[in-house]
């Protein structure tokens, strides 16, 4: 096994003649987070409950291979397009760019050509682990050679912090983001039991399929299953969610969202530079884990904006860098959002 500094890693694998490995990034007080450069995935988040007791608050696998069967994109990092595109297709500048239909007549989460199934390089630089790769031309349907990196740090007091960064060479589009499924009792039962808040008072409206049709409405109105949510306050035993919620402008980089399970007495807070936040709550889990096993909180730009003009713009154009980050901060005391 080799080490750097609090960084260790092991051969985990080979993909399609690339080295696949598994790093942990361990705290002084025992805590620790593991990640393969499959995908830039995040594999276990273990902390304390609120007797000290560590546990993982995240769903994952214990081999390599596992992630290979994995069609739920557990832990991986989604680009270059995190959530759905309608009818798999944009324009930039009058040209029209088709892109895989992997989801009826949309594309989501990029298609097979997402980062999510790559293989990326690395480097360790400190305490951080930086993960990057190249996605050429035309990959996916996408313009632009594009040059993206992913770089995971752990704190001593249990703060995951992920920091995204891209260069393209050609105008394109780009969100990504992380698809984590977090389950704070350690996976002993469902996220039946836990609740959660998010800072926002709209979400967008969307089709049956998930598609925003435009709009922003409110959040507190919105019925699920026949029962109103209330502001800010979602029940996780309602029939499931695949939302879109707008953050306050004046809540972003700050806590945007707190989930937290009594049982267990496991808080996570959550900060980061996106202008809204994907609620997924694992209806399509399949193999190893059922739906209702743990729930995504996609920190991201709308989905379908590049087909949304008025939403917060995700082009990246030549000589610019991409720079957003989300930081996952763990702990058992109880405070309000």
């Amino acid at each position: 096994m080799m080490v750097n500094n609090k960084i260790t890693y092991k051969h985990w694998g080979n993909h399609i003649g690339k080295d696949v490995f598994l790093f942990k990034i361990q705290n002084p007080n025992g805590a620790f987070v593991e990640i393969t450069n499959y995908g830039a995935t995040l594999v276990s988040i273990v902390v304390p409950d609120a007797s000290g007791k560590l546990g993982n608050v995240i769903l994952g696998f214990d081999s390599f291979e596992a992630y290979l069967e994995d069609h739920s994109y557990i832990g991986s990092t989604i680009g270059r397009f995190a959530n759905r595109i309608a009818n798999a297709r944009f324009d930039i500048d009058g040209k029209v760019f088709n892109l895989e239909k992997n989801d009826g007549e949309n594309t989501n989460h990029s298609g097979a050509h997402g980062f999510h199934c790559r293989v990326f390089d690395f480097s360790i630089q400190n305490d951080e682990l930086h993960l990057h790769l190249t996605s050429p031309d035309g990959e996916g349907g996408y313009p632009g050679n594009l040059n993206f990196g992913v770089a995971y740090s752990f704190s001593e007091d249990n703060q995951i912090q992920i920091h995204y960064t891209a260069e393209t060479d050609q105008k394109t589009f780009v969100n990504f983001t992380n698809h984590a499924y977090f389950n704070l009792n350690n996976e002993a039962s469902g996220i039946f039991d836990h609740q959660l808040k998010i800072a926002s008072k709209a979400v967008l409206e969307s089709t049956a399929d998930y598609i925003p049709t435009g709009q922003i409405i409110p959040s507190g109105p919105v019925t699920f299953n026949g029962q109103t949510v209330g502001d800010c306050l979602v029940d996780a035993k309602l029939r499931g969610f695949n939302t879109f919620y707008v953050f306050d402008h004046s809540r972003q980089d700050s806590t945007v969202a707190v989930l937290s399970h009594a049982g267990s007495g496991r808080r996570m807070e959550i900060s980061t530079s996106y202008p809204g936040l994907m609620l997924y709550t694992g209806d399509y889990l399949e193999h190893s884990y059922k739906p209702f096993d743990g729930l995504c909180l996609e920190c991201q730009f709308s989905p379908d904006s590049p087909n949304h003009q008025h939403f917060p713009s995700t082009i990246l154009q030549p000589g610019e860098q991409y720079k957003q980050y989300i930081h996952l901060k763990f702990d058992t005391q109880d405070q309000p959002i």
